[in-house]
This record gives C-alpha cells, sequence and structure tokens, in this order.
C-alpha cells in the first residue's frame, strides 16, 4: 500500500491530463501530496521528472523512476493498488478494448476541441462542431456496448474508459458555454447525457474537475501562448 508520504503528482489543476490520475487516485482512496506546477515557468522537478516531453502529469513513487503519462500512471497505480476499486477489466481483451478506445479519445476526440479554439472564423467554428459531435454520437455507441446497460462504461463501477473520457467533463462544459453549442444531447447520445450527470456527482470525480475560475484562466493563458489562426 502507498503511503501519502510516497506519492506525489506533479500536475496543474486545469489540465484535463491531471484530473484523470486525480480521479483514479480519488477511487483508490489514497493521499498524495500535490505539487502545483505553473506551465508558463516550468519547476526544475518537472524538468527533471520528464526530461523529454517535459509536462504534466507526472506521478513520484517513493524512490521508484517517476511514471508519465496519464493512461500510463493510471495502469501504474492500478497495479501497486489492485485490490482498491480496479480501474482495468480483469480480462485480456477488454483491457485491450478499453486502451484502444482510450487512445482514440486522446488522438481523435481532445484535439478537436483545439481545433474548436483555434478556428479562425465562424466557418471552421462549425465545421470542428459538427465532427465533435460525429465522434460524440460514435462514443456512444461504445458505451451502450461497453456498459451493457448499466451506469457506467466500467458497468456497475467507474472503470478505465471512464476516467479516459471523464477527466475532460469541465472542459466539455467551459467548451459549450463558451460556444454555444452541446457535445452531449438527448437527440445524438442520451446515454452518454446521463452517464456524465452520474460521473459529475461521484464524489472522486467531482473533486478532480478544476472550477470555473481555473478553466477561465488556463484558457487566457492557452490564448496568449497560442492564440487562433489568422484567416
Amino acid at each position: 500500500m502507498a503511503e501519502k508520504s510516497e506519492l506525489k503528482l506533479l500536475g496543474n489543476p486545469a489540465s484535463h491530463f491531471v484530473n484523470r490520475v486525480q480521479i483514479g487516485l480519488n477511487l483508490k482512496c489514497v493521499d498524495y501530496e500535490f505539487i502545483d506546477q505553473y506551465l508558463g515557468c516550468k519547476s526544475d522537478l518537472l524538468l527533471k521528472s520528464n526530461p523529454v516531453h517535459k509536462r504534466v502529469p507526472v506521478l513520484l513513487h517513493a524512490n521508484e523512476p517517476p511514471v508519465i503519462e496519464s493512461l500510463l500512471i493510471l495502469e501504474y497505480i492500478d497495479e501497486i493498488l489492485p485490490h482498491v476499486h480496479p480501474i482495468l477489466p480483469h480480462a485480456p481483451s477488454l483491457r485491450a478494448h478499453n486502451r484502444a478506445w482510450s487512445y482514440f479519445i486522446d488522438t481523435k476526440f481532445f484535439p478537436l476541441f483545439e481545433d474548436l479554439r483555434q478556428s479562425p472564423n465562424k466557418e471552421g467554428q462549425d465545421m470542428a462542431k459538427k465532427q465533435i459531435r460525429e465522434v460524440a454520437k460514435l462514443l456512444e455507441q461504445v458505451f451502450v456496448e461497453c456498459s451493457d446497460g448499466k451506469a457506467y462504461f466500467g458497468g456497475d463501477n467507474i472503470g478505465y474508459l471512464d476516467i479516459a473520457l471523464g477527466c475532460f467533463l469541465g472542459w466539455i462544459k467551459f467548451s459549450e458555454t463558451l460556444n454555444n453549442y452541446k457535445v452531449f444531447d438527448e437527440t445524438i447520445s442520451p446515454r452518454l447525457v446521463e452517464w456524465a450527470k452520474k460521473m459529475r456527482l461521484h464524489e472522486a470525480v467531482r473533486k478532480a474537475l478544476p472550477t470555473d475560475d481555473a478553466l477561465s484562466k488556463h484558457y487566457t493563458m492557452i490564448q496568449y501562448i497560442k492564440p487562433p489562426r489568422t484567416a
């Protein structure tokens, strides 16, 4: 069992990848030290712990090598704490299925929100919104397949895919408000609408998702560092 003094998480509260790890740690009911990282001025500890990518999250566990990349950290904490709220399914085929769709979420779904942010005109923004909703419709099908009529991708309990997608719920709500549209709605993804409600109410998720103020400040910083494309 990992003790509080053994686990340290380098992160930024507004990063959904950091939130992903926080949800996992909360589900495991383990205490950890959160070391806030200001992304505009990266700390020596972050640069030392992740010298190649120089980004959060990074999990430090006692004298073990640093663990980087949010999905890998999730698997790591699932292995060191296997008897408390298992995250990955037991069957190898289901594990592979979960990993494949989590990779899809990270590489095909999340980047669309950056496309929306960077679009310089209404035509580009409308196209990005359309693509986001098309992927949401596909994820609805994945949810129906994985959940087997239950509350979560993982069935009765939050699992790997729930965390992989659920970590972005704060930014989804922020994007919807900012851009006046819906990512999940009753017409294309009714099951995901209910899933999102349950996820936001779950204590492990609620404690990890960033505040509106944190999201707004982070968004302002991103707009300054990486401004939208010019038309």
